[in-house]
């Protein structure tokens, strides 16, 4: 097996030099580190990670918990963007990662799964906050980061803001001058708690009442549930001239039962999503969404979480929130 003495020996450098080039350290010249990689990969050099794993006391490989209730999964584009960013840097570092399965409803022991499997930390993007097995990991001593949702002052978040966000959308909404405004809403967590209070401040805001009738819940990437609430709301006596729904990919199914009872979006009745995902964006009219920025999201969660792994009980616990952006596309009318 090749070592790193031996790339060492061959490039003509430190032990060292070849340790930090081998890792992109911005210590050593961009020269060197080309050449000692060319000549690591012609030398056939592959990492020992048992090796590291001992020398380190590190597995280098962190937890990803991700309960999906409708089995959408990864195909949701918002999340699959957060992933994507707590990737990019975990693979900078040399971390692989892994997808912790579970099923809170059975209040699966992720405490123990992940003091079994040994990882490193833990990012927790989607599940039942409440349920035992999430907090017994959360109370733990495994380093952890939560994804819209804040445990205690003592751990990590990351926060979409969401008040803000919905906030900006209802004003952009009543500027096209709705104000009957009907809001689908995601099942009760916090994340939905916020979008709802935000909703009807910024309505009230305006001197608008929205009714009781004009709220109803399903669940966040439900389809098929947006389609049967879509239908409910076009029963009404006095129906709704625009529709918010929870998340992009939902809305796709509300969208579908408009077209069914004949109705354009943007042209007949109007409709707002949340995420901004890419497939929304090509239909015809574009969604007008607000736009998540899922990357930055899963980069900040990334950074966050190895800060707490790397710096042990002197690392500072973070609650941060990401702005997004409103996506002003086709779907909303503006009235005289």
């Amino acid at each position: 097996m090749v070592t790193l003495k031996d790339i060492a020996r061959e490039c003509k450098v430190s032990f060292s030099t070849v340790s930090k080039a081998l890792k992109g350290s911005p210590e050593i010249s961009h020269e060197t580190t080309e050449f000692v990689q060319k000549k690591a990969r012609e030398l056939g050099y592959h990492p020992n990670f048992a090796a590291r794993t001992l020398r380190t006391n590190r597995t280098y490989d962190i937890g990803l918990i991700f309960e999906e209730k409708t089995g959408v999964g990864l195909q949701h584009e918002y999340f699959a963007s957060v992933i994507s960013g707590i990737q990019k840097v975990a693979f900078e570092k040399g971390y692989d990662i892994t997808f912790v399965g579970g099923n809170s409803l059975q209040n699966y022991d992720y405490y123990s799964h992940s003091l079994a499997r040994n990882y490193d930390g833990v990012a927790v993007l989607s599940c039942d906050f409440d349920s035992p097995g999430i907090v017994e990991l959360l109370k733990s001593d495994v380093p952890t980061v939560t994804l819209d949702y804040s445990f205690s002052p003592q751990h990590s978040s990351v926060l979409s803001d969401s008040a803000t966000g919905v906030k900006e959308l209802t004003e952009y909404v009543i500027s096209m001058g709705h104000t009957k405004i009907a809001m689908i809403h995601g099942e009760r967590t916090w994340v939905t708690e916020q979008r709802v209070d935000s909703f009807k401040k910024t309505c009230a805001e305006h001197g608008i009442q929205i009714p009781p009738e004009y709220f109803l819940e399903v669940l966040y990437h439900d389809a098929e549930g947006c389609a049967v609430a879509t239908e409910k709301l076009l029963l009404l006596d006095e129906p709704p001239t625009c529709i918010f729904y929870p998340d992009d990919y939902a809305s796709l199914g509300g969208i579908r039962e408009l077209v069914n009872q004949n109705l354009r979006p943007g042209k007949d009745i109007s409709v707002v999503g949340y995420d901004g995902i890419n497939l929304t964006s090509m239909m015809n009219p574009p969604l007008t969404t607000y736009e998540q920025n899922g990357k930055l999201i899963g980069k900040t969660m990334a950074d966050a979480l190895f800060d707490q792994i790397e710096k042990g009980s002197m690392f500072t616990p973070k609650k941060e929130f990401i702005d997004g952006r409103v996506i002003k596309g086709g779907t909303v009318v503006k009235l005289n």
